[in-house]
């Protein structure tokens, strides 16, 4: 029988109800229609992904909604957040410090290969060691032994190859030892970077990202299934056998570089499902008879990011700098006026649909509307150092971001009496490779759609040390002891109370910080063909594709 024991586990579990790989790309433009697929093969849009398909070097939602449709891993997420024993057959623990996991037998990879112990031991020591140079390599920095395989101090070579807080009993059985207590630990499993891989990845990673081999729902529809920047073809696995009931023979993700243009193809009946309609139908879509329209509150939190290595917005100066901005912003009047009421204006760096969300976070008000404090903040920074230049805000041009950033951008000008411009980008992945390489020399679009349903996934994988320096989603390479230490203590805490009011304080540092200037909350609005049946979005905002039938 599958279980999950543990006296801290059962309060950590309690820390996150709701949340929301990886930063929101959610993307669109032109991939062809579908004459002649079959009835139950559903097409839906994507973006090209950054990088080959392996689980640890996928951290934009490109990528990730392939990724999470062929593999699964030791827990799986209901589609309202609820976690679930999935490859594990029991996860058990005495001091939320020593995990002892074991496998249920049966699983295996669509190549045949059987999942044991070490698929997922191997994969996360790969994931984990720094010369991989794997993206999502922190989510591994709780693990006894990280620091020897991945060392903090700049320039610094592993001392090790495997982490010392891994150890396989046997093939069905094996043991993760932290470096600290961390009661939530079990809840981040069912991200996609702790997913096993077989043997066959390690001959050849880059190979095996471009046809990935996985144990989930869905595989790949053959070799050449992945048709760069058209589309990527998957099919259901016959031999899964996980929570996810799969109700239709395949996906196709179709990749686009419009969003217009993939709306205009759900509105014809050449796509089945656009997972966000462009911000020029936010007014209208909802009344269109050729659609099936979709309207729900969400949980993808969107800000821009401004590294401290940038001039002008290191220490006092820069402090005080990111204050005006933020308060130079309207975001109520934006909310409206680009998105017709689809987003929430943001009171903080979580998301509303999160258990320990808040609205009156001490600091809170670097969020709100005011332009006479704003101005008064920039002369005190003009007279640390006097502003030169531009501001650019950087963005990927395939996605509905121009008409905000203009937004943005326009009011930032007005109100603090310099120049400030949209610095597009053509595609998502080109974008996101200026940011992972520390190649963009200014201010950039950021933001988060959860890895697993904690608030602590929203502040530790955006802002922890540990994600910093191409070792994560820290892409500003924000570093604070302070918060660092809050962090910490919120994640073992010894209840889901405590929790959160050290995660709520670990935001304060945040709001005072400002590494990232948070904008508002992404609401689900979506659009398919009048046919498709069972549309569901879970706890992130992206549609349980294996529920998703015609009739």
């Amino acid at each position: 029988m599958k279980s999950i024991r543990q006296k801290a586990l059962l309060k950590g579990v309690g820390l996150a109800v709701v949340a929301s790989l990886a930063l929101t790309g959610c993307g669109s433009g032109g991939g062809e229609a579908g004459a002649g697929e079959s009835a139950e093969i559903i097409t839906t849009n994507t973006t090209e992904p950054q990088n080959p398909l392996v689980p640890t070097s996928t951290n934009e939602v490109g990528g990730g909604r392939i990724i999470t449709q062929l593999f699964a891993g030791l827990v799986s997420y209901d589609v309202d957040g609820t976690m679930q024993l999935e490859v594990a057959k029991s996860i058990e623990t005495e001091d939320s410090q020593t995990y002892d996991i074991a496998i249920e037998k049966g699983w295996t990879f669509t190549n045949g290969e059987k999942v044991t112990a070490h698929s997922f031991v191997d994969a996360w020591n790969y994931g984990a060691l720094a010369t991989n140079a794997q993206l999502s390599a922190n989510f591994f920095a709780p693990i006894k032994g990280y620091d020897d395989v991945n060392p903090s101090k700049e320039g610094a070579k592993p001392t090790a190859k495997t982490m010392s807080g891994l150890k396989v009993v046997d093939d069905y059985h094996f043991t993760v030892t932290l470096n600290e207590p961390q009661s939530d630990f079990p809840l981040r499993l069912g991200y996609s970077a702790y997913s096993p891989l077989p043997k066959v990845a390690f001959e050849d990673m880059e190979a095996f990202g471009e046809n990935p081999i996985g144990n989930g729902p869905y595989m790949m529809d053959g070799k050449g299934a992945w048709e760069h920047n058209r589309q990527i073809k998957l099919v259901k696995n016959p031999d899964y056998k996980g929570n996810r009931t799969v109700k239709n023979e395949g996906i196709t993700f179709r990749i686009y570089t419009d969003a217009e243009a993939a709306y205009a193809d759900v509105q014809d009946g050449a796509l089945d499902l656009i997972d966000q309609v462009p911000a020029s139908a936010l007014q209208t879509y909802k009344e269109n008879e050729s659609i099936k329209a979709y309207n729900q509150p969400g949980s993808v939190f969107q800000s821009f990011t401004i590294p401290g290595r940038l001039d002008h917005f290191g220490g006092k100066e820069g402090q005080l700098r990111r204050k005006a901005i933020s308060m130079a912003i309207n975001r109520p009047q934006i909310a409206e006026a680009i998105f017709y009421g689809s987003v929430t204006p943001a009171t903080d760096f979580t998301a509303p649909t999160l258990d320990g969300y808040s609205d009156s976070l001490e600091g809170s008000d670097v969020l709100k509307h005011n332009p006479e404090k704003a101005k008064k903040l920039w002369a005190k920074a003009n007279k640390i150092s006097k502003w030169t230049g531009a501001f650019k805000l950087g963005y990927n041009g395939d996605d509905n971001h121009k008409q905000w950033v203009d937004a943005v951008t326009n009011q930032i000008s007005n109100t603090l009496g310099i120049k400030a411009v949209g610095a597009p980008t053509a595609t998502f992945g080109q974008f996101r490779t200026t940011i992972t390489e520390r190649k963009i020399q200014y201010p950039f679009r950021s933001g988060w759609q959860g890895d697993y349903p904690s608030i602590g996934n929203y502040l530790v994988a955006l802002y922890a040390s540990a994600a910093a320096d191409g070792n994560g989603a820290n892409d500003g390479d924000y570093k604070n002891p302070e918060f660092d230490k809050k962090v910490a203590q919120a994640a073992s805490a010894d209840s889901p109370e405590e929790g959160i009011e050290l995660y709520q304080e670990a935001e304060e540092i945040l709001l005072e910080d400002l590494p990232a200037i948070p904008l508002w909350y992404e609401n689900v609005a979506a659009a398919s063909v009048p046919e498709l049946e069972n549309v569901e979005f879970d706890w992130k905002n992206v549609p349980a594709y294996y529920q998703i039938s015609k009739n």
